[in-house]
């Protein structure tokens, strides 16, 4: 197979599909907090450390699934997710206690290791020409985020007219639909000059590891986890509880949105919606300007309105507008970190290399989720671990400055 020089291709229309699907399941979560938490009768830390070890379970799995992918075919690895997926869905439908939910989520976790970024966006990379690459990754980043438009608000509905554990069978089952795109997803070897086509995988990760660069973006990437995983988590329940009530004639109320509970599911799908511009804008730019300087934007954008937001009084229409803002930048990050690993380190062993970046993503959301519950159980409010989430995206803004983004120098040919 070659690469071709339409941006549309199988490949990506393949990818999109089975993202789209994978994530518009995993950006639900935070809905079932109150829900499952009401039935058992559990603290907020219990579920909240479910939806974190399945975020810690993701990264660890990621550069698994995506060196797995590497050494057996990209096929055969999105496959073994989709399995492990839907299993830990199957098998949570029965969980009645909080420590059956914690370990079924790693099955959860690893299934969307296999689904996600790491895996998917290697397969891409590798079918788009240069040219294209940077737009292609932007496309199939934004195809995870329509899944999470439609993602929340039908679990929401959903768990309007059947329980909680028959939603989690639902979605096992769109999760094994999603493989009627794997036939799709072939894409060519990856190009590489004959040096690092000598190179192995360990060559390639001791020299990322000596790299300064590589560092930052793996210590960068960390916030961009953080805020994720705890927004997805807990922004629901936040809103349920914390926001002004919806007025009767007002616009949300005459839509069908009357509850605050329905708010905040759809300011998930917000979020998504507005994501999908600002990842494809994020694409467009990845080709034109130096991504260091876009990575430091985004996080400095995402510092300002976070602060912004929890500085006013909540009401549906900061809800809205903090949703569309912060979803313009939502993941705006991943085409470009994603694309900045490719271009310093080549596409032959992209999905390992960021597979461990992105561990420290899946780092930041467990830490985000983990301490939304921990610190909302122990003051009553979600505003202490907001206040970090505008710090650590501050320290985002500035550890990318100093990345250099020119191509590392390859080993010598034998």
């Amino acid at each position: 197979m070659i690469r071709s020089d339409r941006l549309l291709t199988p490949v990506l229309l393949g990818g999109c599909l089975i993202l789209m699907l994978s994530f518009a399941v995993r950006a639900s979560f935070g809905v079932f907090q109150i829900p499952i938490g009401e039935e058992f009768g559990w603290p907020r830390a219990e579920f909240s450390l479910a939806i974190a070890i399945q975020n810690l379970a993701w990264g660890i799995g990621q550069p698994i699934f995506s060196a797995f992918a590497e050494r057996f075919g990209d096929r055969k690895a999105i496959a073994l997710g989709a399995v492990v997926y839907a299993a830990g869905l199957v098998l949570s439908a029965a969980a009645v206690t909080p420590a059956q939910h914690q370990l079924l989520e790693i099955l959860v976790g690893f299934g969307v290791a296999g689904t996600g970024f790491g895996v998917i966006l290697a397969v891409v990379g590798r079918a788009a020409s240069a040219e294209n690459r940077s737009m292609a990754l932007a496309v199939t980043t934004a195809a995870g985020s329509a899944g999470q438009v439609f993602g929340a608000p039908a679990a929401e509905f959903m768990l309007g007219v059947m329980s909680w554990q028959s939603v989690f069978l639902v979605f096992a089952a769109v999760i094994l639909g999603s493989l009627v795109a794997l036939p799709a997803m072939r894409s060519p070897a990856p190009a590489a000059s004959p040096s690092e086509l000598e190179e192995t995988l360990g060559q390639i990760l001791v020299r990322a590891a000596r790299d300064p660069s590589y560092t930052l973006i793996f210590l960068g990437f960390f916030s961009c986890g953080y805020q994720l995983g705890f927004v997805t988590a807990h922004f629901p329940a936040f809103v349920t509880e914390v926001c002004g009530p919806i007025l009767p004639g007002g616009i949300l109320h005459n839509i069908g949105i009357t509850t605050t509970s329905a708010l905040g599911a759809v300011s998930i799908s917000l979020i998504g919606v507005a994501n999908i511009a600002g990842t494809l804008l994020a694409g467009w730019a990845g080709r034109r300007f130096p991504r260091k300087y876009l990575l430091s934007g985004i996080y400095t954008a995402r510092t300002f309105v976070a602060a912004a937001f929890i500085l006013v009084p909540m009401s549906p229409a900061t809800v809205i507008l903090f949703s569309i803002a912060m979803g313009a930048l939502w993941l705006a990050t991943v085409p470009l970190t994603s694309g900045l690993v490719a271009h310093i380190w080549g596409l032959r062993y992209m999905g390992t290399l960021y597979g461990i970046v992105f561990f420290s993503h899946q780092l930041g959301s467990f830490l985000g989720v983990w301490l939304g519950g921990q610190l909302y159980d122990a003051t009553g409010s979600y505003n202490a671990v907001w206040w970090i989430g505008v710090g650590v995206g501050a320290f985002s803004a500035i550890v990318h400055l100093p990345v250099r983004e020119e191509r590392t120098p390859l080993p010598a040919a034998a």
